[in-house]
Parts: structure tokens; C-alpha cells; sequence
């Protein structure tokens, strides 16, 4: 199957948010009804680029892998039926939550997820956090508990964003977004070995 595309989008070698971040813009600069490939390496780009896609109101066709490359898919709708991005509006600091952890028994009333792909956990996380990649949130969904208050963690917040706004629409109630996350975390790291 041949997809015939109006323009191609070079994100390889790029992770979060910038391969959103670079398709945001390409999208900007197209005209509706337009397809555009976005070509990425980073796996956390099938997640990130179509949940941007449908809250931003572009249509995402799908994505192949062709080698370690993945080729996105995405049409531009009329800017009429274009959604505003909306950012989830509980948000918390680094530091508020550093501030937090400091409790004896956090843990017994809250959870901290880091939506990250499983080799960003690997090279450093948050202590208890608990790893649930953001393209499997709704299949893991199950393990966290609804009755506590959810953390959620990514790279720069925007992943956790996304995870935030997911996690509400299914039904948790208690969802606070992290950032501006790892990438400025200053407190205290777990590492797997």
C-alpha cells in the first residue's frame, strides 16, 4: 500500500516533546486536507503524536515501521474543525512534589506514575514511582487506584499531560500533572539495574 503524502517531517533521533513539538508546527505550516509523514525514532512517538493529533482535532491515519523508523500519518482537517489544545488544568511543581515525598505515608493515599518509556524509567525515576508508559495507560489503567491520588511524571510534562487528561476522561478522579518533570528533577532518583 502506497500513501501518497504532501509533505514529510524528519523527527528521527528526537525524543519527547520534539517530535510533537516539530509536528505542531509542520501542521501549522500546511494546508487542510493535506497529509503529512513525520518520520521518528523514539517509540514513545506512537503514543505522543496520536493522542496530539486527536485532541488537537487532526486526523491520525496510522503509522508503519520501516527498521527503527516509524512513519506517522497525519491529516489536516479545515482549521474550523481544528480543537484548541487544552492542558489539564491540576497541575503540581518538581518541587511541591519533592515536598510531598517527605511525608512518612505518602504512599498510602497516593501513587506516582512516570508515563516514560521503560529505558527512561530505567536510567532514572522518581523513588516508588511506578511505570506505566504512556501508550499503555488504558490497558494498565486497572492497576492504579482510583480512591488515591494520582502523580503523574514524565520527561517535560507534556506525556504526563496527556496521561493526565487520559487518565480523567477514564473516570480517575484524584489526577495531578508533574512538571516540568524529570528533566529538571533535583531530588532524589531510583535507578534499575
Amino acid at each position: 500500500m502506497t500513501i501518497r503524502v504532501d509533505r514529510i517531517l524528519d523527527a528521527k533521533g528526537l525524543a519527547c516533546p520534539m517530535p510533537i513539538v516539530k509536528t505542531k508546527k509542520a501542521m501549522d505550516e500546511i494546508k487542510s486536507g493535506l497529509v503529512l509523514e513525520v518520520q521518528a525514532t523514539d517509540s514513545g512517538s506512537i503514543a505522543d503524536i496520536q493522542s496530539w493529533a486527536i485532541r488537537a482535532g487532526h486526523t491520525y491515519l496510522g503509522n508503519k515501521m520501516n527498521g527503527n523508523v516509524i512513519h506517522h500519518y497525519l491529516r489536516k482537517v479545515n482549521p474550523v474543525e481544528v480543537k484548541p489544545e487544552q492542558q489539564y488544568p491540576v497541575r503540581l511543581i518538581n518541587d511541591d512534589l519533592q515536598h510531598l515525598m517527605t511525608q512518612p505515608h505518602l504512599f498510602e493515599h497516593a501513587m506516582i506514575i512516570d508515563v516514560r518509556e521503560p529505558a527512561e524509567y530505567a536510567f532514572g525515576h522518581v523513588p516508588g514511582a511506578i511505570s506505566i508508559p504512556f501508550g499503555a495507560l488504558a490497558e494498565r489503567a486497572f492497576e492504579l487506584d482510583p480512591s488515591k491520588d494520582i502523580y503523574v511524571i514524565c520527561r517535560t510534562g507534556n506525556r504526563s499531560d496527556m496521561a493526565a487528561q487520559a487518565l480523567t476522561e477514564l473516570g480517575f478522579a484524584k489526577v495531578t500533572n508533574i512538571i516540568p518533570g524529570m528533566s529538571q528533577w533535583t531530588g532524589p532518583i531510583e535507578c534499575e539495574e
